[in-house]
């Protein structure tokens, strides 16, 4: 693993103390929030300086690449940078359910995965404890730690907080969820979305290059992107898959998910209380192969709604 070159360096406790740097006036966002999170101080995601962990496991139903047929060892992290009304887990993301443990204890987590044999370790709603991350991975690599990382994030990133990770993560799984910045501030509270989030994957792009696989057809190395077709189009999926071919190559792998249903506040929301209809996700089926996105995965929907 590239990360392994960094420790032997000093380059990855290099990255480490200056992640934690960043804390005292948090940027690690798009929000830039400028809370210190070394002294307690509490931003939009809600993080504070220790890890909160909401689960760690054994996850069978990624993307096949990622769970293959031993699994991915995933790291549910607690608060998230987005405050989407439709989240699905929004015990976690919005209320911030889970355990705050140490560093130590993170590594101990990531290690204890690996002994169960998962094929890497996946980081679900990483970017708030970065620099958490980063010193767990310091700890663990003397012990032994030698699994491929993922960085399963909503995708509303910063380039330079991004290249933090360059060599350390081997697979980037964001989402890219809107072509239009009004709805996602409308829908997540996140200004500037489009911005950041299509600089973030370029970035990732140039990091990691396209999905890579073994000989048993378990991900390596690369980018995935996750597309969630929404009611009305909100997400844009008519732009947006376009744009994907076009800026990032038609060999892009896509996982585009037709699983949308109103969860959380989206209940109440105009339009968003809904789930997707197999006319709108039929049209970004469409859409995705009139791009010439062949790589990847396509969903069903049954005949009352959600995916099958």
């Amino acid at each position: 693993m590239g990360y392994h070159a960094l420790y032997q360096s000093g380059e990855l406790l290099c990255r480490v103390r200056e992640a934690y740097r960043r804390l005292a006036t948090c940027d690690l966002c798009p929000h830039n929030c400028s809370v210190n999170r070394i002294k307690g101080e509490l931003g939009i995601c809600g993080a504070g300086l220790k890890p909160k962990i909401a689960s760690t496991n054994v996850h069978r139903g990624e993307e096949p690449p990622i769970s293959g047929t031993k699994g991915s060892g995933t790291i549910f992290l607690s608060g998230c940078s987005l405050k989407c009304v439709f989240c699905q887990n929004f015990p976690i993301s919005q209320f911030g359910n889970g355990e705050a443990i140490s560093t130590k204890e993170l590594a101990s987590r990531m290690l204890k995965l690996q002994k169960q044999r998962v094929h890497n370790i996946n980081f679900v709603t990483p970017t708030h404890y970065l620099p958490q991350i980063l010193a767990a991975l310091l700890m663990a690599i003397p012990q032994g730690f030698t699994l491929p990382i993922v960085w399963n994030s909503s995708g509303y990133e910063k380039v330079d907080v991004l290249q933090l990770l360059d060599g350390v993560v081997s697979i980037y799984l964001p989402d890219m969820k809107y072509c239009y910045d009004s709805q996602a501030r409308l829908i997540s509270g996140a200004p500037n979305y489009c911005f950041n989030n299509r600089a973030a994957v370029k970035e990732m792009l140039r990091q990691v290059g396209h999905l890579r696989v073994n000989e048993e057809g378990i991900a390596t190395g690369g980018l995935i992107i996750r597309h969630l077709v929404l009611p009305g189009d909100r997400a844009g999926s008519q732009e947006t898959l376009p744009w994907i071919a076009e800026n990032l190559g038609e060999e892009t792998h896509i996982a585009l998910m037709s699983q949308y249903f109103p969860a959380h506040q989206a209940t109440g929301m105009a339009g968003m209380n809904r789930s997707v209809n197999h006319e709108e996700y039929d049209a970004a089926v469409a859409a995705l192969e009139e791009a010439g996105l062949d790589n990847g995965w396509v969903q069903e929907l049954d005949e009352e709604r959600g995916a099958v």
